[in-house]
Parts: C-alpha cells; sequence; structure tokens
C-alpha cells in the first residue's frame, strides 16, 4: 500500500531511522513482527512507523470514545405553561427549566394559548417575562419572542452568572405574580357573571 520507493522511517520507540527504501524497512518491521505504517503520506518523503498496527487501531478507538464521553451534547428542551397556571404548576416546570440550563442545554419555553385566550395576549406574554425573570441568573434569551395565534415562543440558553440569593428572589417574586395574575383573573370573571342594568 505503501506507493513512494523510499520513506522516512520511525522505530516503535519512535527513534529516527532515517530515509530507506520500503523494502528495507518492510523488513526490518518483519524482524520484529511487527508492522509498517504509513502516518504522513503528505511529507516528503513519507513518513512510515514501525508498530503494532492492531495495537495502535486499538488505541486510536480508545481516545476517539473518551473524546466523546468528554464532549456535552447540547439539546433543545421545550416546556410548555398556559396562561392560567396554577402556581404550584409553575413552580413545578420552572424547576425543570432550571435543572435543563443547568445542564448546559437549551430550552424553549412555549406559553399555549387556546380559545377566549386569544383575546388577552397579554396574559401569555405575562407570564413569558416571568418565566425570563425567573431564570435570568443561569440564563438568557437567545432571539426574539416569536408571537402566534396558538402560542408564545422563546428560546433561552445558559449563561454563567447569577447565584443562589438570585435564584430565591426570583423564584418568590414569580409566586406573588401568578397569584397576581390569578386574583386579577377571578375579578374580571365575577364582573363578567354579574347582571348589569341598562
Amino acid at each position: 500500500m505503501i506507493r513512494a520507493p523510499e520513506i522516512r522511517v520511525i522505530d516503535e520507540d519512535k527513534n529516527q531511522l532515517g530515509i530507506m527504501p520500503v523494502h528495507q524497512a518492510l523488513a526490518l518491521a518483519r524482524d520484529k513482527g511487527l508492522d509498517l505504517v504509513e502516518i504522513a503520506p503528505q511529507a516528503n518523503p513519507p513518513v512510515c512507523r514501525i508498530m503494532d498496527y492492531g495495537k495502535f487501531l486499538y488505541e486510536l478507538h480508545k481516545k476517539e470514545h473518551e473524546a466523546k464521553k468528554h464532549q456535552k451534547q447540547i439539546q433543545i428542551k421545550e416546556i410548555k405553561f398556559r396562561p392560567k397556571i396554577s402556581i404550584h404548576d409553575y413552580n413545578f416546570k420552572l424547576k425543570h427549566v432550571r435543572r435543563f440550563i443547568e445542564e448546559g442545554n437549551k430550552v424553549k419555553i412555549t406559553i399555549m394559548i387556546r380559545g377566549r385566550e386569544r383575546a388577552h395576549p397579554e396574559m401569555a406574554r405575562q407570564i413569558m417575562d416571568r418565566v425570563l425573570a425567573d431564570v435570568a441568573d443561569i440564563a438568557r434569551q437567545d432571539g426574539e419572542i416569536k408571537a402566534h395565534d396558538w402560542a408564545h415562543t422563546v428560546l433561552i440558553v445558559p449563561t454563567k452568572t447569577g447565584g443562589k440569593d438570585a435564584k430565591t428572589k426570583n423564584q418568590q417574586s414569580s409566586q406573588k405574580a401568578v397569584q397576581d395574575n390569578s386574583q386579577q383573573k377571578g375579578a374580571a370573571q365575577k364582573s363578567q357573571q354579574e347582571p348589569h342594568s341598562d
């Protein structure tokens, strides 16, 4: 497989043996029960090494496996909220968002809008703003918020700033905002149900 008439040879201990004809290098390799492997075909002359080719392939595979194992596979996770979400459900979903971010993943936040909620898109935007505020210590918005008839969506990505105090503060303010939103909604429904006189 080695086509050059002469090659630069390195032995199994990485010592330079100099330039020699291919047949001479092959004879050296055979005498040691090893293989002659071309490691730098573009060099002039090409560089070949005397080695155990099977062991070389095993070590190469092992290094590639280790490199892949240490590579972080970034994924895009999606968490869906509703404008009328309860405090318990909100905190449960927020916990998942934060965990995904802390694992280094990107998260797509989707605020689902259905039926009569389409007449009040500001409710979806309030929840979206709250989520963004509650993860501001560990994540940032990536791109613009996209508004559709059926949902508002945004992608958030990890940052490396913030801390425990910011997390606690954000969660407390989030609970208050969800409570306020629920109270406003209840008052609006009560108002609609009361009879009106002309």
